[in-house]
C-alpha cells in the first residue's frame, strides 16, 4: 500500500461518503433533466439506484443473517467504493460533454481512478476487506460506464459546461466531510427484518469454525448400520 499520512487517507475516503456523492448524483440528474430529457435523468438514477440496491442487499444479508464469504473476508459491497466509482466518472463526463472524444474518455478514466483511490483508502483504513472494495469499484464502474455508453451520443452544447462544472464543484466543496449515518440505518433495518437483537460482527463471524464432526469412514458407517450376527449354536 502507498505510504501516505493517515489524515490524507481519511480525506480520500471522505470523497466516497454518501453525504457528498448522493447530492452530486442528484445534481447530475437535475442537469440531465434540464438540459436533455427526463428519460436520461431517470436512466442515471435507475442505474445508480440498482447499484445502491446491490450494496444494501449484501449488507443486510450479513448484518441480519451473517451471510458472507469467509474465504474472501466478504461481508458486503463497499458503499464508498461503489458511490465514488459511479458518480465521479459521470460527473466528469457531464462536464466534458461539449468536448471531443479524447477529453471525455480522459474525464471518465480520471473519475474511475478517483473511485479506485477511495476503494483503496477503505482497505488501508481497515473499513473494508480487499474483496469488498474491489466489488464496490466494479459495481460502481459498471453503472457509470453503462450510463456513459447510453449518453455518449447526446447532443453537446445543450448545457453550459461552465455552469455544470461550477455548480458541481461548489456542491462538492460544500458537502465534503458531511456524514450520513447510512450504516446505522442499514443495521436498524437488518435487525428489524431478521428479528435479531444484535447485528453480526466481522470479528466474531470470522472466528466461527465448522465444528461438525468429520465424516466417518464408510467401513465404520456400514459396521454401525449392520446388525450383529448371532453366535453359532
Amino acid at each position: 500500500m502507498p505510504d501516505l499520512p493517515a489524515n490524507l487517507w481519511y480525506s480520500i475516503t471522505s470523497l466516497g461518503g454518501a453525504g457528498m456523492t448522493l447530492p452530486l448524483a442528484f445534481a447530475i440528474a437535475l442537469w440531465l433533466a434540464l438540459g436533455y430529457t427526463w428519460r436520461m435523468a431517470a436512466g442515471w438514477l435507475l442505474l445508480l439506484g440498482t447499484a445502491i440496491g446491490v450494496v444494501t442487499v449484501t449488507k443486510l444479508a450479513f448484518l441480519g443473517w451473517g451471510v458472507g464469504v469467509r474465504e474472501l473476508d466478504f461481508t458486503g459491497v463497499s458503499g464508498h467504493a461503489m458511490l465514488s466509482t459511479a458518480v465521479y466518472p459521470v460527473a466528469l463526463f457531464l462536464m466534458l460533454l461539449p468536448t471531443r472524444t479524447v477529453p471525455r474518455l480522459l474525464g471518465v478514466a480520471l473519475g474511475l481512478v478517483a473511485g479506485i483511490a477511495v476503494g483503496l483508502s477503505r482497505v488501508v483504513l481497515s473499513a473494508h476487506s480487499p474483496s469488498e472494495a474491489v466489488t464496490g469499484c466494479l459495481v460502481g464502474a459498471l453503472a457509470a460506464l453503462i450510463f456513459v455508453r447510453m449518453a455518449w451520443n447526446a447532443e453537446p452544447g445543450r448545457l453550459s459546461a461552465l455552469g455544470v462544472t461550477a455548480s458541481l464543484m461548489v456542491l462538492a466543496v460544500l458537502m465534503h466531510g458531511v456524514h450520513v449515518p447510512t450504516h446505522r440505518w442499514v443495521t436498524h433495518i437488518a435487525l428489524k427484518v431478521s428479528g435479531h437483537e444484535r447485528p453480526f460482527i466481522r470479528a466474531k463471524w470470522k472466528a466461527v469454525r465448522d465444528v461438525r464432526p468429520a465424516t466417518a469412514p464408510l467401513s465404520q458407517t456400514l459396521n454401525r448400520l449392520t446388525p450383529p450376527r448371532s453366535s453359532d449354536a
